[in-house]
C-alpha cells in the first residue's frame, strides 16, 4: 500500500513558465498555501520534481 504525501504551494507560480504552471494546476493546487494530499506514486513524485522550488512536500 502506497503512503500519502501532502503537497503545499509555498511560492507563487506567477513568474514560472507556462509548463510549470500547468504542472502546479495538474497537482490540484489553486492558491498560495493551498494543500492537497495525494498517493505517493511515481507520477506524483515526478510532477513534484518538476517544480520543487514552488512546493513543500511532507510525508503523511
Amino acid at each position: 500500500m502506497a503512503g500519502k504525501i501532502k503537497i503545499t504551494l509555498t511560492k507563487s507560480p506567477i513568474g514560472a513558465s507556462p509548463k510549470q504552471k500547468k504542472v502546479v494546476e495538474a497537482l490540484g493546487l489553486k492558491k498560495m498555501h493551498h494543500s492537497v494530499v495525494l498517493d505517493d506514486t511515481p507520477a506524483a513524485r515526478g510532477a513534484v520534481a518538476k517544480v520543487p522550488h514552488l512546493l513543500t512536500v511532507e510525508e503523511v
